[in-house]
């Protein structure tokens, strides 16, 4: 397994953080897969998947380049980079483009784990990749874009709220269940690699969600590291929200779902962007769950988070009979 030494100020200085071309690459990733994770992927896959296989039947080097970037056992670094704060996908494709030849066939050999085929053996493979990712930005991410991005804000609410709750060790365990794991002795597994580990200790550290499936690390050594990891399946996948009969009986489909979601803290614009429901309905069926003591409300800065109650949890689980506790999955 790959793993890496992370000192306590390391960790106790990490963040979660948003970037809109990591969600570029994991959009490329899933339609490279061509398979969906749950319906919303499907529907998704089924508007996008079309047009870029047609893009890439018409470009058999570019076609090429992905299949053997992606790899098996490890992406291609200059894919990759590694995610600033508050930068624009246009700022970190810029990065890719820049890339030099030789270094981009080099990072192709090792994720290819051989030679390069001859079709490869050329100076423009880092525009190439710019421009497929900046396809795929434009066309399949950025009109989601918003959406999205809110989906992700509530990941992050949900994360921070939990290392006061259970510690980092927690929320690392359950990034990528099976892959990173809390090991102990100042160590943190980022997959299952067989790779010498890295002392990483000073280093800025910072954790990126994505909605699609999977995951990857990046770093600029020694200097910066990161985590890429798929956001929690109950916001990502609006069709796994199934609302049981008997609570939607008692509460209403609609609101049940929102006490549903209030597993993890959410904000009413978070809220709004991941039920599809209007801010009034939204704002009616919180008020009427915190009048019935389902839910409570904090601030957290200038956000106002809404999480259930004890009584909303014993609620929920009620409606669940014979799958016992159906608290915080993350």
């Amino acid at each position: 397994m790959g793993w890496w030494q992370v000192n306590a100020d390391t960790l106790a200085h990490s963040r979660f953080m948003l970037s809109p071309f990591a969600e570029t690459f994991a959009s490329l990733k899933l339609l490279h897969a061509g398979t969906g994770a749950h319906p919303g992927e499907e529907a998704w896959l089924r508007a996008h998947l079309p047009g870029y296989r047609a893009l890439l039947t018409a470009d058999p080097v570019t076609a090429l380049l992905v299949r053997t970037g992606l790899g098996k056992a490890w992406i291609a670094d200059f894919l990759t980079p590694t995610p600033r704060d508050g930068e624009t996908f246009e700022e970190t494709v810029a990065q890719v483009r820049a890339t030099g030849p030789e270094e981009a066939r080099a990072n192709l050999r090792v994720s290819l784990a051989g030679p390069l085929p001859a079709a490869l053996d050329r100076d423009d493979l880092p525009e190439r990749a710019a421009a497929l990712l900046a396809y795929v930005w434009t066309e399949a991410v950025r009109p989601y874009w918003d959406r999205r991005r809110r989906v992700l804000e509530a990941d992050v609410v949900a994360r921070t709220a939990q290392v006061s709750r259970g510690g980092w060790a927690a929320v690392l365990d359950s990034l990528r269940p099976g892959r990173t794991r809390w090991l102990g002795d100042n160590r943190l597994q980022i997959n299952l690699h067989e790779y010498p580990p890295r002392e990483i200790s000073g280093a800025e550290l910072v954790f990126v969600p994505v909605t699609p499936k999977g995951g990857w690390v990046s770093w600029e050594e020694p200097e910066r590291y990161a985590v890429v990891y798929p956001c929690a399946g109950t916001l990502a996948d609006p069709g796994g929200r199934t609302v049981p009969a008997s609570l939607g009986t008692l509460l209403g489909t609609a609101r049940a779902g929102v006490l549903l979601l209030l597993e993890t803290p959410m904000s009413t614009t978070q809220l709004v962007a991941v039920t599809g429901q209007a801010l009034g309905s939204v704002g009616r069926h919180l008020k009427v769950l915190l009048d019935a003591g389902l839910v409570e409300r904090r601030r957290a800065g200038r956000a106002v988070l809404y999480s259930r109650t004890a009584a909303g949890e014993v609620l929920v689980a009620a409606s669940h009979p014979g799958q016992g506790d159906v608290g915080p999955r993350n």
